[in-house]
């Protein structure tokens, strides 16, 4: 099934324009690993990192799980790969299954647009506990959105030297 990325709208108020932007670059991810095989989605960028399409999709979990879950819902639950809080272990895709790393990556976005779409406003704040700071649901959005941009700029070069594949 080929992956539906809509752009985001010209002229929209500002939390539309956000979760129109978030999901472009949720579709973005899930493009930029469509097709390939599980071996293709686990090669390494270059030994000795273990970064790779399918530990970009473990690490975005991860985040969707930490802001949404854990910082503006409050909830208390492990991350997905590492119950010690270790987000490096997330990227480390070796022995990974990606219907697993995807099932967890698709519930999680899941989950976050729910907590997202429940909130009263983008003024709604929760604590990260790591910055010691109290952040509104405007900052992780915005926080959401740069590290997709950021990874799925990592995904580009990943999936150009697995197959060629360039662009979107």
């Amino acid at each position: 099934m080929a992956v539906e990325r809509t752009n985001p709208p010209l002229r929209e108020g500002e939390r539309a324009t956000l979760r129109a932007y978030l999901d472009f670059h949720r579709a973005t991810l899930a493009m930029k690993c469509e097709g390939l095989s599980e071996e293709d989605l686990r090669q390494r960028s270059m030994p000795p990192s273990t970064l790779s399409l399918l530990g970009l999709v473990r690490h975005m979990a991860e985040v969707e799980r930490t802001w949404f879950r854990r910082v503006i819902n409050g909830e208390d639950v492990p991350l997905v790969w590492s119950e010690d809080g270790d987000y490096q272990v997330a990227y480390d895709a070796r022995e990974a299954s990606a219907t697993e790393a995807f099932a967890a990556w698709e519930r999680e976005v899941a989950h976050a647009r729910r907590i997202e779409e429940a909130a009263e406003s983008l003024d709604v704040v929760g604590h990260q506990p790591r910055w010691g700071a109290d952040v509104s649901l405007r900052l992780v959005m915005l926080h959401l959105i740069h590290e997709y941009a950021r990874h799925n700029g990592h995904a580009d070069f990943l999936r150009e030297g697995i197959d060629g594949s360039v662009g979107a």
